[in-house]
């Protein structure tokens, strides 16, 4: 059973350009998702780009890479396509898809994750989170989402969110082709803390992170 890594890592970031090699505490982004899958039970540690300052940031930090094609790696271009391009020329049997902008992941999330596979058909990494009242504005109109103002639920009345972190995801090689998604069939979870599902999505989550990495670190 041959275990393999992607880190889908594409050109040209908008909000914050070059993000997933932007410096983070002294090291580009994506190095922190190469060490915790080199770390991991994983056999091969991929990255799949089109960028080649990218590719050269990842082989340096100890991943091969697959050059990925431009027409699949625009910023509306969904994940699955790359997978799809990455199971279609690098053989594996389940396949560990690891987001480049979650620098908190560790080794022993994904472990925990392969372990998962076989009695669940994929697995998702979530956080944990209670219940918050949640409004919408749409129209002109701002209203409650999933409560009404009559009948205001308490906090401890409403079963518990497992949200999606986007941090990781495991499933066969053999599902992705047969559905064309990252998760089907009976989907397990590796739960992660809220402070470690943090995603870089944008300058203040680059500073929090930064916080955070820097904290943990003693510095």
């Amino acid at each position: 059973m041959k275990i393999v890594s992607v880190i889908l890592a594409r050109g040209g970031s908008k909000e914050i350009p070059s993000k997933n090699i932007i410096d983070l505490c002294g090291m580009p982004l994506i190095s922190y998702a190469i060490k915790a899958s080199i770390l991991s039970n994983v056999s091969e540690t991929w990255v799949s780009t089109n960028c080649s300052k990218i590719k050269a940031v990842s082989e340096k930090y100890g991943a091969m890479v697959l050059d990925r094609p431009d027409d699949i790696s625009g910023d509306k271009c969904k994940s699955e396509l790359a997978l799809i391009h990455f199971i279609e020329n690098i053989d594996c049997d389940i396949l560990v898809f690891i987001q480049p902008t979650s620098p908190m992941i560790n080794y022993k999330d994904i472990n925990k994750g392969i372990s998962l596979i076989g009695k669940y058909d994929s697995v998702i990494s979530v956080y944990k989170k209670h219940w918050l009242p949640s409004w919408g504005y749409k129209n002109g109109i701002f209203k409650p989402i999933g409560w009404n103002l009559e009948d205001r639920p308490m906090r401890q009345d409403v079963d518990i969110a497992y949200v999606e972190n986007g941090a990781l995801y495991i499933t066969t090689s053999h599902a992705i082709i047969k559905t064309g998604i990252r998760s089907s069939g009976s989907v397990g979870f590796v739960e992660m803390s809220e402070i470690d599902s943090i995603q870089i999505d944008s300058h203040s989550n680059l500073e929090l992170a930064e916080t955070i990495l820097s904290n943990k670190n003693g510095n």
